[in-house]
């Protein structure tokens, strides 16, 4: 059953964040990921909450999305992504 990684992202290094966006799709690949949303457009239609940068990655199944994120090749990245930007990662269950 898929899984999929929901983050908003806000920025506050552009030029550290661009360096963890270069990098960050080969990892997710490899563990059978793909972007389904990466920053498009976005609207509130309902409630207060006013999102910046929205990502959502599906992986094949809950475990190969830990895997990734626990990952050594993944590991790095987290510490640029955190030394760029402040982030809501959460993690859904597929139907």
């Amino acid at each position: 059953m898929a899984a999929y990684l929901f983050a908003n992202i806000n920025i506050f290094d552009q030029k550290t964040y661009d360096n963890f966006n270069s990098q960050v799709q080969p990892t997710i690949e490899k563990f059978g990921g793909r972007f389904l949303v990466r920053a498009g457009k976005h609207e509130t239609l309902e409630g207060t909450w006013m999102p910046t940068r929205i990502v959502l990655i599906e992986f094949p199944d809950m475990a190969a999305l830990k895997s990734w994120y626990q990952s050594s090749d993944y590991a790095p990245l987290i510490q640029l992504r955190h030394a760029s930007a402040y982030c809501d990662v959460v993690t859904l269950q597929g139907v």
